[in-house]
């Protein structure tokens, strides 16, 4: 593909790590016109896990009442386009192509990362087609993220804040949160998801000096199963919704922080749009099973195989909450295929699945140069309580798991620890997102 090429040239003459600041990518997009005073009603979105789940059940609800809605996310699983969604589709490859060209004109070789390169890509596409909301999530932290640019969102919503890149945000919850919290603007109202006290303290004080109006969840909102499917409850009252399509008790909090979100944002949204989000929703690569693919076929049509690209104890936390829940009254094997980059806090993710009785096979991280190795990554797992083996690649990996499933057919296996890796799945599966 055209824009293939183009991004892993410039990744070639640019860092691809992160050094946040807004000053580079304000003096590009000056070049460009700025492209981000011109977009339609932004929401933009921040936190640490979340919220990608979040914007997806914003956009599955906003789509169902009939907006037309572009989309920025990131990372991407096996695509760039992915990260480009123009009124509910993917970006074509020669419009890509195109933008990126244009953007790596005008920066003209200027020290610049490959991230705010293809932000302000996205400021681009999103400034010349037409969509009636841009949904905009950020890509690390928030004050200084590339995104940050925009001058005054609708609205803006923080997702769960957990401790996650120290390096670049702090080493406490409350450095974090503050630097999560950059994306509100003087006036514009914030929704803010169920957070550790410190977090929420540190966001809510950040929203008052912006004398921005606030919805916080467990205060002015809240949501809980019952028998059909689960209930919001804000000071507008009650929405009876399904459940949510995405798997996991913790994505019910995400589609009600969506749901704050627009109601807070004052767009126009019917009961029964609301409810057909919940169903209509999609975010690949996050707790959902594998779709049918290469794969699937090698391992078993009768195991459940998942993916989930969360890599940080509080995402490993509500992974294996929602398998030891799948659990109740059998006591189905659960085989990890993992592999992390050396960012990451292996242990606390691993150690919520020794309830699970779990064993971990350990990979390297083909599509990140941050790859922690798979022998070390075991070393981890051990650490953690579980049992584990390390393989030399992905392929060789599934090859074992397909061979313990001739002799085990009551097992699942869940692919983890790094969206870089559950990419390198989808890619081998041959089932990329669309």
């Amino acid at each position: 593909m055209k824009s293939d090429a183009l991004i892993n040239k410039l990744s070639e003459i640019h860092p691809k790590g992160f050094d946040l600041s807004l000053g580079r990518i304000s003096l590009l997009l000056e070049k460009l016109g700025n492209p981000q005073d011109k977009l339609p009603p932004v929401i933009h979105v921040a936190g640490t896990n979340g919220k990608g789940s979040t914007l997806a059940f914003t956009r599955a609800i906003l789509e169902a009442q009939g907006y037309k809605v572009h989309v920025h996310t990131s990372p991407h699983l096996v695509n760039w386009h992915e990260r480009y969604r123009l009124a509910g589709t993917l970006v074509s490859d020669d419009v890509l192509a195109d933008a990126i060209q244009r953007v790596a004109d005008a920066n003209d070789d200027e020290p610049i990362t490959v991230f705010e390169l293809l932000s302000a890509v996205m400021f681009v596409l999103f400034s010349e087609h037409e969509a009636d909301f841009a949904l905009v999530e950020v890509g690390l932290g928030g004050r200084f993220d590339a995104t940050n640019v925009i001058p005054k969102p609708i609205v803006c919503a923080i997702a769960p804040v957990a401790l996650d890149h120290q390096a670049y945000l702090g080493d406490t919850i409350s450095k974090i949160a503050y630097e999560k919290a950059g994306i509100i603007k003087q006036g514009v109202p914030v929704a803010i998801a169920i957070q550790q006290d410190e977090a929420r303290e540190t966001i809510e004080e950040v929203a008052r000096k912006n004398n921005s109006p606030m919805q916080i969840a467990g205060q002015d909102f809240d949501s809980y199963r019952d028998s059909t499917g689960f209930i919001f409850q804000d000071e507008d009252g009650l929405l009876d919704l399904p459940l949510p399509k995405l798997s996991g008790q913790h994505q019910m909090a995400n589609a009600a922080l969506a749901i704050a979100t627009i109601r807070l944002g004052g767009i126009e949204v019917s009961p029964e749009a609301f409810a057909q989000g919940m169903l209509n929703v999609t975010w690949p690569g996050r707790l959902e099973k594998l779709p049918n693919g290469k794969i699937t076929k090698q391992l078993s049509s009768h195991c459940d195989i998942w993916i989930d690209g969360g890599h940080n104890p509080s995402a490993g936390e509500a992974i294996a909450t929602e398998l030891l829940r799948q659990n109740i009254g059998s006591d189905r094997k659960t085989l990890l295929i993992c592999g992390m980059i050396n960012t990451k806090e292996p242990y606390g993710y691993f150690k919520p699945f020794e309830a699970l009785d779990a064993e971990v096979f350990t990979i390297p991280v083909a599509m990140s140069e941050a790859g922690m190795s798979p022998e070390d990554l075991s070393q981890v797992a051990i650490k953690a309580g579980l049992e584990t083996q390390s393989f030399a690649c992905l392929k060789d990996a599934i090859t074992e798991a397909a061979n313990r499933l001739n002799k085990e057919n009551d097992m699942r296996i869940l692919f983890c620890g790094s969206l870089y890796m559950v990419g390198e799945v989808l890619a081998l599966n041959e089932t990329p997102p669309k």
